[in-house]
């Protein structure tokens, strides 16, 4: 075999991208795919309707919600077998390859077999961009994503150290790639901006707005809002408002507006005109990227103490935790102190965010330098 004096980058994503939708982790590839500033050479996925320039695609077919629950509760595996099929093809003499796979263990696993097999395993480094918090629970798995993997890209530190404490050994490489949000969008507004955008929304602009946004799941905490809602309703005189975004059920509660689902390129105005985001997560939340879209829109914000929550808020500087956030008493108490301290100084979090924290180029950087440096280490 002839020396193999080229690398390239092969990106494997179970969801179309650039994706149609927006939210999460997908508008920072849409941003970094569409600027064509990326280090991408091939992209594996299903069909998108817009395609990225400057890389060479290979299509998949989509797997719905209900095949995989099929593949998964009755095959007890995923087949993963178009992604294998699609790698093999790309795969080329004398070449060597970085293959970045988004947040699909499973597929990572599979990767790293059929390279095994066929391939040269030197001639590839596998990243695998974990979008979790809690490590896996399955120890089977675990040490066989272990084997596979060169390199995990977490979302927080915190999530690595939850990692580093769950396993006796780990072999792989590690970095931490915050998320990132478009700061020309999400961005706080004057307080005459904050009103007009009030009196076109049907909110009281003399009231003190509080704001949830996510889905109904339970595990988001939207129960946990609006009892505190309720509570705070009847322990102050104060003009209070509840916005809620992000699901189409009704709301009969006094002060409470459903907004239901809206564009992700919508929501900024909601949080500009709300005084506090409310984020009470009852599960170990990976990021929590409305987050850091709250805080740069000007929200005070209360969350929950979950997983990769307080890295985002800089340990409380950014925002208040709640430590304990099924009860509801914890919640009405920093609701009340956000009413007076924003009443006296506005929001004091405000001048301890930096100005670029979490922004979609700091990602974007950070992610062509994980892939220019893998490349560094398989040799170019």
């Amino acid at each position: 075999m002839g020396k193999t004096n080229q690398i390239e980058t092969i990106l494997i994503s179970e969801l179309a991208l650039p994706y149609s939708k927006t939210g999460s982790w997908t508008t920072m590839y849409n941003s970094i795919l569409d600027s064509g500033s990326h280090h991408f050479d091939y992209i594996i996925c299903p069909e998108p309707k817009i395609k990225a320039n400057s890389c060479t695609y290979t299509f998949v077919k989509s797997v719905n919600t209900k095949d995989k629950l099929v593949k998964k509760i009755i095959r007890k595996n995923n087949d993963n077998s178009n992604y294998i099929d699609a790698l093999k093809a790309i795969v080329k003499p004398n070449v060597k390859y970085v293959v970045q796979i988004i947040d699909n263990t499973g597929l990572v696993i599979a990767v790293h077999k059929v390279i095994d097999k066929h391939f040269n395993r030197a001639n590839f480094f596998i990243q695998h961009c974990y979008h979790g918090f809690l490590p896996i629970q399955n120890k089977s798995k675990s040490k066989l994503l272990f084997k596979a993997v060169d390199e995990i890209i977490f979302l927080t530190g915190e999530s690595y150290k939850a990692f580093l404490n769950a396993y006796d050994a780990l072999t792989f490489t590690a970095r931490v790639i915050h998320n990132g949000i478009n700061l020309e969008k999400f961005k706080h507004v004057s307080t005459d901006k904050k009103q007009a955008l009030r009196n076109q929304h049907n909110v009281s602009k003399d009231a003190f707005v509080f704001i949830w946004c996510s889905h109904s799941r339970p595990k988001k905490g939207l129960h946990i809002a609006i009892e505190a809602f309720k509570q705070l309703q009847k322990e102050t005189n104060a003009k209070l408002e509840l916005l809620v975004i992000g699901v189409n059920h009704k709301i009969e509660d006094a002060g409470i507006i459903s907004v239901g689902h809206i564009p992700n390129d919508a929501i900024v105005k909601y949080y500009q005109m709300a005084d506090v985001f409310l984020f009470p997560s009852l599960w170990q939340e990976g990021f929590g990227i409305v987050l850091a879209e709250a805080l740069h829109s000007g929200c005070y914000v209360i969350a929950s103490n979950r997983g990769g929550i307080k890295e985002v808020l800089a340990n409380g500087k950014y925002g208040v935790l709640i430590d304990k956030p099924n009860i509801i008493s914890e919640w009405v108490s920093e609701m009340h102190k956000a009413i007076q301290v924003c009443a006296k100084h506005g929001n004091p979090f405000k001048s301890h965010l930096p100005k670029d924290a979490y922004s979609l180029e700091n990602w974007s950087k950070e992610l062509n330098a994980s892939i220019i440096e893998a490349k560094q280490r398989l040799g170019l």
